[in-house]
């Protein structure tokens, strides 16, 4: 099931902001050595090779407002065949899909389709009672009292199943009174994508995002692909899971209690693509912009909210927009810090070795000091 795990996070980002500025490696060695197919940040690149374990792959970007820092691999993408990971390797971004979706939906709000203030049923038709109060926005930021998931991920469920079973669930509380995370919420809002588009939800979103955002390697199976280019996903003990799609999928990509929630698969560099084109406003407009980042609803236990799709957090720094996921293999994390438009995303292949280290443990730490670093212009 996808996650985000938003107190160590914000917690992360905090002390990132706070410390912003020290980062960077003395000796006066240069701090970027370049290519034109792996930009490398050396005090990146340094802080990793004394930081991660062996044994698991990924990837990390790391970008200034619209420049590319560092965009590279770590270790193996698939260790059967011994392919190294890279900027272009493919990864399942997980619950980072949420935000695709939450743009899907202000899209279609700009092209004058819906509003967020919407209530379901002006697009669903009928619905219980107790969901007759549920809207866009309740959807958007968890807080319209759906439970977190209905199934598993891989259960073959059509998209018309996926909605009956969400609108007979039993609602956590009242819509708007409370935050529960849902993946559920974010199927439902990937449907909706499809009903008031007419087309599905992938073509949309590479259609209205990916394709302006020149992102050519982000999406279900619209980019076709190669195994080759995708990574091997490992369990605890080291054990191939294989790649996301090896795992039940329709064919149009993952059944609908992961679509719209989870399961994009994507590269560091059109991850990158996508912070550049939020920047401006390629994809989205301010005003659509400021509604996704504004911080709507309070994430319980923590000082950070919740916008669409996003987490938001407020610093002395300004605002930062942030979203993490898991699938109990692979982890990854993904923030930018709206102000100044840095970015960092990382994402390995292998979460956790048992006994020995967990990285969604260590994401404060990384986050932190990839942060500095990104910041740090001198």
């Amino acid at each position: 099931m996808q996650r985000i795990n938003p107190l160590s996070f914000a917690m992360a980002l905090t002390t990132a902001l706070t410390l912003a500025g020290c980062g960077g490696d003395a000796m006066g060695v240069p701090r970027a050595a370049r290519s034109a197919a792996e930009p490398v940040d050396r005090s990146i690149a340094r802080y990793l090779d004394r930081t991660l374990p062996a044994g698991p792959g990924g990837t990390v970007v790391a970008a200034r407002d619209g420049e590319l820092a560092h965009c590279k691999g770590f270790g193996l993408a698939d260790r059967t065949a011994r392919t190294p990971a890279t900027c272009d390797t493919v990864y399942d971004v997980m619950s980072i899909t949420k935000q695709f979706t939450a743009a899907a939906i202000m899209k279609l709000e700009m092209m004058g389709r819906l509003r967020t203030t919407d209530r379901i049923s002006t697009i669903l038709g009928p619905v219980p009672a107790d969901k007759r109060g549920i809207t866009l926005h309740h959807l958007l930021t968890h807080t319209a009292g759906l439970a977190e998931g209905l199934g598993d991920d891989y259960e073959p469920v059509s998209r018309d199943a996926m909605l009956d079973k969400a609108l007979k669930s039993k609602l956590l509380s009242r819509p708007g009174a409370e935050f529960h995370y849902s993946n559920t919420g974010f199927s439902v809002l990937a449907a909706i994508v499809e009903k008031v588009s007419g087309t599905s939800y992938e073509r949309f979103l590479a259609t209205h995002l990916f394709a302006p955002a020149g992102m050519t390697r982000t999406g279900y199976v619209l980019p076709e692909f190669s195994r080759a280019q995708v990574a091997v996903e490992y369990d605890e003990n080291g054990t191939s899971q294989g790649r996301p799609f090896d795992h039940p999928w329709a064919a149009d990509g993952p059944y609908w209690y992961l679509r719209g929630n989870g399961g994009m698969l994507s590269t560091g560099r059109d991850m990158f693509k996508w912070h550049r084109a939020l920047l401006g406003d390629t994809i989205l407009n301010a005003a659509a912009k400021a509604g996704m980042f504004e911080p709507h609803a309070r994430i319980p236990g923590t000082e950070a909210a919740y916008g669409y799709g996003w987490g938001v957090l407020k610093t002395k720094d300004g605002r930062v927009a942030w979203h993490n996921g898991g699938n109990d293999w692979s982890f990854a994390s993904y923030s930018r810090i709206l102000r100044d438009g840095t970015m960092v995303y990382w994402v390995s292949n292998q979460a956790s070795q048992a006994g020995r280290w967990n990285l969604e443990e260590r994401e404060l730490e990384m986050n932190q000091a990839l942060a500095d670093r990104a910041r740090d212009n001198d």
